[in-house]
């Protein structure tokens, strides 16, 4: 029997349609028309390379193109418009700050491919406790510790197989709920069809949550904690290269009681709102109410977990100590108070590359295993048939590394270049300078505002290299120290907590959990503000005593601003004729 044939669609309906389907073409085509119009201002370098600006923030903020794609997109913009050259634009991809990056994701990658941060996590939640509260404290205090040195995403993935086994036990003897009571579809019985998946309980979306929360908060503790401090490190180093660099021991001394309180605070927040603290009579608190009976079964669950991996193994051992091993460089690479190793071994500059690439390298050359020494005894029970590997293999590391993020932070960093040679960044500045009537500490709040409302609705890292070349710019205008502005801003950038695509934890446990996004914005909310505020209080409290010298406007910062005042003047004088 033929179908009766559909009727035609109207005008409309055809046009939404097309809207729908092919709105990232759209945005292609119309974004450098609209961007064109700063040449109606000026055509000179400071405009044209506003104009490349305008088009990867647009790029970036829509995801119209591929991440990677948009951040190299400078290589052929720049030279072409005359903005950069070529070898100048291709050497911001590979920058002593992205060779940094690429060492602490291979030492992360190797702690992985170890599973040493498994062992980690189980046995410290297992010494914290095993009641619905304690746990939440330990997964959400373990993955903030771990992703201080892990991404954020391999943190969130090494936590969430623990929850679910750990609650599924825990409902299988009936001392907790995972997911609600199903909502009649109104289908009538027996009726086929894909079964929607269940809805989780307000435990579970605290468990996951939580968790997801603790990875962003903890990732801003050091430098290879994020791509955002990252960040901030290139191209505060890249515009102010006569200023005070970006160390590994300041840059964590200022971070870490930060993102400990917000971290605590968070988890009481979370607490209250999903698990009835404080609200005793409450159904929350009812349902997060365990017996002595659940802990010890909730104990049984981790202890069978840790007795899976078995004794520490020589490939966890040698992970463990080149971990150690890695910080204990970075910190007395230069420490300040005394000479460090880089000050002693060479009369040149040495920075956070060397000890990066010092443990890569290491990784290849320890052996994961010493079962090779066996051909060295006179009666070896055992000789291994292959060749021991390193730590770490190449292949893993290939199949594991985040490519994009470089790509990301290199276009970053291009942009950055590009807008102070140009002098658009100083222009952007000045035209900000307006705010330098206002208090200082209205203006951080205006900034971190800024950087905590976009960060929800884009790449973290893209929204890093869009406004802290700008924070730069203006903190010189009005005569404020530049990491006033930008080091707050790069850290409140990975302080996405309300929406799925604010950043791949999020993204990771509505997945998993199947987490409504009215959920997830609630629990967000909360974070969203408290991580606000904490990093808005504590900044001007411990950032002039670990940096003495943001006290004062620095003679440095000026240096380059002469340059670009006098390029500037030039372009203005060939307009004006």
């Amino acid at each position: 029997m033929e179908e009766p044939p559909t009727a035609p669609l109207g005008c409309c309906s055809r046009t939404g349609r097309f809207f729908f389907a092919y709105w990232r073409a759209i945005v292609l085509v119309i974004t450098p028309m609209i961007a064109a119009c700063v040449f109606f201002v000026d055509t000179n370098p400071a405009f044209r390379c506003l104009f490349t600006v305008i088009i990867m923030a647009i790029y970036w903020v829509t995801e119209a193109l591929p991440l990677p794609i948009t951040s190299i997109l400078p290589v052929i913009m720049f030279p072409l418009l005359g903005v950069l050259e070529s070898d100048k634009t291709c050497m911001m991809f590979m920058r002593d700050t992205l060779v940094m990056f690429l060492g602490g994701i291979i030492l992360a990658l190797a702690i992985e491919f170890s599973n040493m941060h498994k062992r980690i996590a189980l046995k410290v939640i297992s010494l914290i406790g095993c009641s619905h509260r304690k746990l939440n404290f330990g997964l959400m205090g373990v993955t903030m510790f771990v992703s201080m040195f892990i991404s954020n995403t391999a943190a969130t993935a090494m936590m969430c197989p623990i929850i679910k086994a750990i609650l599924e036990e825990l409902e299988q003897q009936g001392l907790c709920k995972m997911h609600l009571e199903p909502v009649p579809s109104g289908k009538p019985e027996g009726a086929t069809g894909a079964e929607e998946p269940k809805l989780p309980s307000k435990v579970t979306v605290c468990y996951y949550t939580g968790v997801a929360f603790a990875a962003n908060i903890g990732g801003c503790g050091t430098l290879l904690g994020s791509g955002t401090n990252l960040t901030y490190k290139g191209i505060y180093e890249s515009r102010f290269p006569d200023g005070n660099q970006v160390d590994f021991p300041g840059f964590m001394a200022f971070n870490v009681p930060g993102m400990l309180v917000s971290t605590l605070l968070v988890y009481i927040y979370l607490q209250v709102v999903l698990m009835g603290l404080y609200r005793p009579k409450s159904a929350a608190a009812a349902d997060a109410t365990m017996s002595p009976e659940g802990e010890q079964t909730a104990r049984r669950v981790l202890m069978a977990r840790l007795e899976e991996l078995g004794p520490m193994t020589s490939h966890e051992i040698g992970v463990a100590v080149l971990f150690v091993f890695s910080i204990f460089l970075y910190f007395t690479r230069q420490p300040g108070f005394m000479k460090g190793w880089a000050d002693v071994l060479s009369t040149v500059r040495i920075q956070d590359s060397a000890p990066a690439i010092i443990t890569v390298v290491l990784m290849f050359i320890i052996p994961a295993n010493w079962k090779w020494l066996n051909y060295f005894k006179l009666k070896p029970a055992e000789l291994p048939k292959v060749a021991t590997t390193g730590l770490i293999t190449w292949q893993f590391i290939n199949d594991k590394m985040p490519w994009k993020l470089m790509f990301l932070l290199g276009g970053g960093f291009a942009l950055a270049e590009g807008g102070r040679v140009t002098g658009m960044a100083h222009m952007i500045g000045q035209s900000l300078s307006v705010l330098n009537e206002l208090p200082v500490l209205v203006i951080l709040f205006i900034a971190l505002v800024a950087a905590h409302g976009l960060t929800e609705f884009a790449s973290n890292v893209a929204i890093c290299n869009i406004i802290l070349p700008v924070l730069a710019e203006m903190s010189v205008a009005i005569e404020l120290h530049p990491m006033y502005l930008m080091l707050p801003a790069a850290v409140t950038c990975s302080y996405a907590f309300m929406l799925p695509v604010g950043t791949p934890p999020n993204a990771l446990v509505v997945g998993l959990a199947n987490i409504q996004s009215k959920d997830l914005m609630i629990a967000g909310a909360g974070a969203k503000v408290i991580t606000l505020l904490v990093t808005w209080s504590i900044f001007p409290l411990l950032g002039p005593l670990i940096y003495p010298e943001m006290n004062s406007f620095p003679e440095w910062a000026w240096s380059d601003k002469n340059a670009t005042d006098d390029l500037m003047k030039q372009y203005w004088l060939r307009y004006d004729e």
